[in-house]
């Protein structure tokens, strides 16, 4: 977590919850599709590197903002950062990215980036989220590795 916030005070919204897993996701005999309320699932509880609060509890990811094709392996997520000029973008980013990594099946392509129109450097965020030789030597860096896992880490 920074020591100074470069957002101090942004609007917080209420947790959508859980949805509940039925028996036939937990049998292993049945497919089970990725979608999108899965993932939404999977990054809802990422925590943001300024503030005690998850992503979703800052909506800056929605539901909405998750498309999933399992036939052609196929995520997009689109997140929305709490103000225009966020420099915790990247990270944020980073670490949706890394927990997808961890989290899905490897037959997955996955792509990250900010919604339009709501981030004042959108392109070159966008440009480095989904750079693998980029992700690869920041996920080399010790001390980002270390506030990506911060970010990731349960409450």
């Amino acid at each position: 977590m920074t020591t100074s916030t470069i957002n101090a005070n942004p609007q917080v919204f209420k947790a959508s919850g859980s949805r509940p897993v039925t028996d036939s996701e937990l049998d292993d005999n049945i497919h089970d599709p990725v979608d999108s309320r899965e993932i939404f699932d999977i990054l809802r509880t990422i925590n943001d590197p300024e503030h005690p609060l998850t992503l979703e509890e800052l909506n800056v990811i929605e539901n909405s903002h998750v498309e999933v094709d399992d036939k052609n392996n196929y995520v997009s997520i689109h997140f929305t950062p709490t103000i225009p000029h966020c420099s915790m973008a990247t990270l944020i980013g980073l670490s949706i990215r890394v927990k997808l990594i961890r989290s899905l099946p490897r037959r997955f392509k996955v792509d990250v980036k900010i919604t339009p129109g709501s981030h004042s450097s959108e392109d070159a965020v966008n440009k480095q989220l989904n750079d693998k030789e980029r992700i690869a030597a920041a996920l080399e860096n010790s001390q980002l590795l270390k506030a990506v896992n911060q970010c990731l880490s349960e409450k």
